[in-house]
């Protein structure tokens, strides 16, 4: 049985938890130790820790987001309330921000703030150690993706058959929205293009059609965009679909002249 389960409320079954696998491929020699388990916000709090809590987990890493913070409160308070032995590690945008004042985040053992890939393994390791006064919230030092393992052999044969694959090209915003989280999270940082292009091929082999970039703004860096829109356009076939969030100020001639020759694309322009 696992000793550590990652486990999150989707909006719909159909999306598959991208930040949850990043956390599972940057276990190193935990990653045995632990499974993903994913549920959606419909789904009734106690029917959601009785399934965690079947796992027979020592750690629960609880990635909490806009769309679930209600139901991950009562999630939680389930989970305390039936198995108090259990340590409760949240993670994610909605606990990073304001930690103090949120009843979830007084509920748990932990709380990890800002980018966990590296940092939720850490912590596991000294909670599994029995290693005494880890703090109870803990600010994860920015990685770079240098230092990263890529998540994308964590989707299932059934994630890539049925479900949204989410991939990231960059992390961090350069753009300073007061109404938005993504404006703290700075600097804007690129993925190494050809080992992140050879992802991709591989998620393309294994029969993935439906790609989603969470990259805040993918055309910031012209060149880069550029090249991944290529890659596509080079791979495109009937029922391939590639979601980018764009700029609408920052499409010069290089990507228009990729975007139209035949791409298949789909653009949310959010600026």
């Amino acid at each position: 049985m696992p000793e550590i389960v990652l486990a999150t409320l989707n909006a719909k079954w159909i999306h598959a938890s991208f930040g949850l696998r990043c956390l599972r491929a940057n276990l190193a020699e935990l990653r045995e130790r632990s499974s993903l388990l994913e549920f959606e916000i419909a789904q009734r709090p106690a029917d959601v820790a009785e399934a965690i809590l079947a796992a027979g987990p020592r750690i629960v890493g609880l990635g909490v987001y806009v769309w679930n913070a209600g139901p991950s409160l009562q999630v939680v308070r389930v989970l305390k309330r039936v198995r108090p032995d259990v340590c409760i590690v949240l993670g994610g945008p909605e606990v990073s921000h304001e930690t103090e004042a949120q009843p979830i985040c007084a509920l748990a053992d932990h709380v990890v703030r800002g980018e966990a890939d590296l940092a939720f393994a850490d912590l596991c390791r000294r909670v599994l150690a029995g290693e005494p006064g880890v703090p109870r919230v803990l600010d994860a030092p920015l990685p770079h993706f240098a230092q990263l393992r890529q998540p994308y052999a964590e989707y299932t044969d059934e994630d890539v058959a049925h479900r949204i694959v989410y991939v990231e090209s960059s992390r961090g915003c350069p753009f300073t929205c007061e109404f938005c989280l993504s404006a703290l999270d700075v600097p804007v940082r690129k993925a190494e293009q050809a080992p992140f292009l050879a992802e991709m091929q591989r998620l393309l082999d294994r029969g993935v059609r439906h790609f989603k970039f969470v990259d805040r703004t993918f055309n910031l860096g012209i060149a880069e965009a550029a090249a991944i829109l290529r890659f596509f356009r080079e791979r495109w076939r009937p029922g391939l679909f590639v979601h980018f969030e764009l700029i609408p100020d920052r499409l010069p001639e290089l990507l228009r002249v990729r975007w139209a020759a035949g791409a298949r694309t789909s653009a949310s322009m959010g600026r």
